[in-house]
């Protein structure tokens, strides 16, 4: 597992990370099963496709089904004439035909950096209890998502990391070879280009109020390969909850990157292999010559060959910076 550059946060204390995972052909109750056979803890069943895991050695994990209407808890806007035991039946009921569809989801708790292997372990355990990933059917388009804590605040930070990501996005799309149907569907949508030019370029140098406004402006959507929206929303929540009226937008001090495939199916990958991927991000941020020289490349207009320069000096980076 490789090492980000700044392995603490700004208070000096040990950066963490949490994982989500969706995946298919194993019920929400025997994941949480699972989960708790592997740390530990006590399961507790919150409806028929929502379970928690609590008191494990990790902390406390969620296992449900990714369908918020499947969730009586999640009905509260719903109206107060209906008793609860109808919302329980109706909830039961859209569970049931969207377990046949729609993916399982485990939630981790935030994990010192040095503790992501431990959760590696979920990988073989659901492989060998029959869950299915994304390559395993032609309508799945499952998702590993990591959630690492982030290093700074500072809005200096948070827009070299997302430079850094806007940089990279090609490569990485190309390391992780998205899936075809994954690619078509909104879930993953890279950003409008107008937008990457803008951030990419080293005069972009905005304050936290500017940078939410334009953020929100051109990506006013959960469904970024990067989402920042929870990072945003934990640090400037009046300004967010003022234009995203969305309830599974939720304050966390992380990176929410969506990127990765599920590929419960291939032996060798798991959340260390995608840490590995996404800590180039993080290591180009911390690199402030090299952000600047492809920055400068990237927003060149009249680079006719701007694509082919950035590509190769993306990956003289890329394999300059291979062996950290």
């Amino acid at each position: 597992m490789i090492d980000p550059p700044y392995p603490q946060t700004e208070a000096g204390r040990p950066r963490r990370i949490g994982v989500e995972i969706e995946f298919i052909g194993v019920s929400c109750e025997k994941a949480a099963e699972l989960v708790r056979h592997l740390y530990g803890g006590v399961l507790r069943p919150l409806d028929a496709y929502r379970f928690l895991v609590t008191g494990t050695r990790l902390g406390d994990f969620t296992v449900e089904l990714d369908c918020q209407y499947a969730h009586t808890e999640d009905s509260s806007d719903a109206d107060p004439a209906v008793t609860n035991t109808i919302k329980s039946s109706l909830a039961n009921a859209i569970g049931a035909v969207s377990s046949l569809w729609v993916p399982v989801e485990i939630i981790s708790p935030p994990v010192p950096l040095s503790a992501l292997p431990e959760l590696d372990r979920l990988i073989p355990a659901l492989r060998h209890a029959g869950a299915e990933d994304t390559k395993e059917g032609l309508v799945y388009a499952f998702a590993t998502q990591l959630n690492p804590e982030v290093p700074s605040f500072s809005i200096e930070s948070i827009v070299a990391h997302l430079r850094a990501f806007l940089l990279l996005e090609n490569k990485l799309r190309a390391e992780i070879d998205i899936d075809l149907l994954r690619r078509t569907l909104a879930f993953t949508n890279p950003f409008p280009k107008a937008y990457a030019r803008k951030v990419v370029s080293p005069l972009y140098q905005p304050e936290l109020t500017q940078f939410v406004d334009d953020y929100i402006a051109a990506n006013p959507t959960r469904n970024r390969e990067l989402d920042l929206l929870p990072l945003l929303a934990e640090l400037a929540p009046e300004q967010v909850r003022a234009s995203i009226d969305d309830i599974r937008v939720k304050p966390r001090p992380t990176f929410h990157y969506r990127m990765p495939d599920t590929r419960l199916s291939d032996p060798g990958w798991g959340f260390v292999m995608e840490w590995d991927r996404w800590v180039a991000v993080e290591l180009l941020a911390a690199d402030a010559d090299a952000l600047a020289r492809l920055g400068e490349i990237f927003v060149d207009p009249d680079s006719r060959q701007r694509d082919q320069i950035l590509l190769r000096e993306i990956e003289a980076w890329w394999a300059r910076s291979a062996g950290r």
